[in-house]
Order: C-alpha cells, then sequence, then structure tokens
C-alpha cells in the first residue's frame, strides 16, 4: 500500500477519485466487496487498466491484485 502524498486526495475524495477511475473501465452491478479489512473491486479486470491509471489508483490507495484490484486503506474497519 502506498502513502498518499500531500498532493494526493484523502478520505472520502480518494474513494471516489478512485472510483471515478474505475467507472471508465465499466460498470459492474456489484462492483465492490469487503471483508478482513480489505476492499475489492469487482468486475474490473486489471489487464485491461492503462498503466497510467494504475500508479494513479496506487496513489489513492488500490494495488492490482492480478485478478482484481484491492484496498487495505478503504476495507471494513
Amino acid at each position: 500500500m502506498t502513502t498518499p502524498t500531500a498532493d494526493e486526495p484523502t478520505g472520502l475524495d480518494a474513494l471516489i477519485a478512485g472510483l471515478q477511475i474505475f467507472r471508465e473501465y465499466g460498470n459492474p452491478a456489484r462492483p465492490t466487496h469487503c471483508e478482513h479489512d480489505e476492499l475489492t473491486i469487482c468486475g474490473i479486470d486489471p489487464a485491461d487498466v492503462v498503466d497510467e491509471d494504475k500508479a494513479r489508483l496506487a496513489a489513492l490507495g488500490f494495488y492490482d491484485g492480478g485478478d482484481a484490484f484491492y484496498s487495505h486503506r478503504f476495507g471494513s474497519a
């Protein structure tokens, strides 16, 4: 997990910014799943996401897990 820089949004702003990027790649009916303090973004294939967006998502707290994007920053607390 990366730590946001002073230039990156935090909190809800970071979550919304990430979701807006994911929206460019699809609109799944059930887009998230959360368990064990990990948020999973469902229905968006990381292979379809360009590297520039992956870097931005990483800065926002989402990582490419190969089969999906995940976040421990936005998981259950």
